[in-house]
């Protein structure tokens, strides 16, 4: 077994231990990852859900994607660090943002989403393929 990925918000009150590799790791440039972001995208990893232990209780919100699914956000009420997401369509599957990592340098991307809603400014590694939306899993 290999070393968890743990990580959580800035001021320690949420934080999470991942027992498994993620199963996707990507870059997703739609609006509403910008918006959260502050930036042109947001980055990822998502995980089998079966092997996440959070702790600590996160703020969430609810907002419907652009399959119209349900994503619920999670961040911190005491910081305001955003978390992870998770999504009603896909109850086994947990997703964090690759800067609440306690080892950043553990994300390695292998994709863009949404590039479509991409911005020239937002320069991503150009040797990541591109989705124009989100592909199947």
């Amino acid at each position: 077994m290999t070393k968890p990925y743990t990580g959580g918000c800035a001021c320690g009150a949420i934080h999470y231990s991942i027992s498994s590799e993620p199963l996707f790791s990507n870059h997703c440039q739609c609006r509403d990852c910008q918006r959260e972001s502050g930036g042109g995208h947001g980055s990822y990893m998502t995980f089998a859900r079966a092997g996440v232990t959070l702790t600590g209780k996160a703020k969430t919100w609810d907002m419907a994607g652009d399959s119209g699914n349900v994503k619920t956000r999670g961040f911190c009420a005491e910081c305001g660090v955003p978390v992870y997401l998770t999504f009603a369509a896909m109850p086994d599957i947990f997703t964090i943002r690759a800067g609440s990592l306690d080892e950043p340098a553990r994300y390695k991307p292998q994709v863009v989403t949404y590039a479509v809603r991409g911005y020239e400014w937002d320069h991503l590694d150009p040797h990541l393929q591109k989705f124009e939306r989100m592909p199947p899993m």
